[in-house]
């Protein structure tokens, strides 16, 4: 009995090692199959990268310590305006009030990006204890009301951000912010290697998959950390965690603030790659579309995390196709944005209902156990 049980762990650990090589080739891959359909494609795998951070980070907060968290998005915003402002023309007027500097800035701030992204993490990381600190004892609706409070608060501040000095440049956006760089070739310009040419969507698709693979490495080792099963027990009944002495006030806040170094990382790569952000790519429905990525792939569960946010990020694009038909169908009398909304929702909620657990949930720990 032993004996079989030790050769099929063993069959299991070896089919997990293989089905992991394979995701990994057909990942790599991937971008070069769609390059000769359009970057329009590969666009999208980009995009679709950068939610999966958001959603990484965000699931610390809601799937691990069972925060919610409504106004994530700050974190994403604070980042990306953190870095367009650093790597822009936009602070030269405010800088030429001292001539000293003069010389050094006669093009703008134009800051290396792997500077900026720690600083945004940093930033991140304190807006997210500011945030938690006074919502500790909330939980639940109230904790979502102030959350998206702070969401709200931080879009309009910086959409209000123009006057009396204009740093934010208010509704009409940034522009001009630098690509990210990399030995000196910005990923935007295209990279030949021999017969192989990389389009700059190709490049950044890599760095955000590295970027992204090593953020799942380290949310893995995070679960199964202490500190992760201290956030599942407050998860489960804070009551009971406080009891038997864990530190909820700080593990909370901890959980705040890791969760919104990813947002700031995803702020700076969304502000490179998009050259331009404006407030309205951060307000509500991004918030909102982020949490359900985390619930429809699985609440906790970093495999069904990331296939949420996969989907959900890819979905409203794919529709397309579909809602223009339609569409073409009612004579033009149903606008095709509105359409694929609705078509978005109604595959939200089919899914919901069929399983209500998310995609991928977790599995059931108390379930299992070892054969004797």
């Amino acid at each position: 009995m032993l004996h079989t049980t030790f050769f099929s762990k063993a069959l299991r650990s070896q089919n997990t090692a293989l089905n992991r090589w394979v995701l990994g080739f057909a990942l790599l891959m991937l971008p070069l199959l769609l390059q000769p359909f359009g970057n329009a494609w590969v666009r999208i795998l980009d995009m679709a990268l950068i939610y999966t951070m958001l959603a990484l980070g965000l699931n610390i907060v809601v799937g691990f310590a069972g925060l919610l968290d409504l106004g994530y998005v700050a974190f994403f915003a604070l980042g990306a305006y953190l870095y367009a402002l650093l790597a822009s023309p936009q602070l030269l007027e405010l800088l030429s009030a001292w001539p000293s500097l003069a010389p050094y800035l006669s093009t703008g701030l134009h800051t290396p990006w792997w500077l900026v992204m720690p600083l945004a993490a940093v930033l991140a990381a304190f807006m997210g204890v500011l945030l938690g600190a006074p919502t500790l004892k909330l939980r639940g609706d109230y904790l979502a009301i102030v959350t998206l409070g702070f969401g709200e608060i931080i879009r309009v501040f910086l959409n209000n951000l123009d006057q009396p000095w204009n740093i934010t440049n208010g509704p009409r956006g940034l522009g001009s912010i630098d690509p990210i760089q990399i030995a000196g070739h910005p990923l935007s310009k295209k990279l030949s290697l021999g017969p192989l040419e990389l389009a700059g969507v190709t490049q950044y698709y890599y760095l955000m998959l590295i970027l992204v693979a090593f953020s799942v490495l380290w949310c893995s080792r995070l679960e199964r950390s202490r500190i992760g099963r201290a956030w599942v027990a407050i998860r489960e009944d804070e009551i009971a965690a406080r009891s038997m002495g864990l530190n909820t006030r700080n593990l909370k806040l901890l959980a705040f603030a890791l969760g919104a170094t990813f947002g700031g990382v995803s702020g700076v790569l969304f502000a490179a790659f998009q050259t331009f952000i404006s407030p309205e790519s951060f307000g509500l429905g991004e918030s909102v579309m982020i949490v359900a990525m985390v619930v429809l792939g699985g609440l906790g569960h970093l495999p069904g995390v990331v296939l949420g946010a996969m989907l959900l990020a890819t979905l409203p694009e794919l529709l397309r196709y579909v809602a223009t038909p339609l569409q073409d169908l009612t004579g033009g009398r149903i606008d095709a944005a509105i359409l694929r909304q609705l078509l978005i929702a109604l595959t939200m909620v089919v899914v919901m209902l069929l399983r209500p657990q998310g995609l991928w949930p977790a599995p059931d720990q108390s379930a299992e156990g070892d054969a004797p």
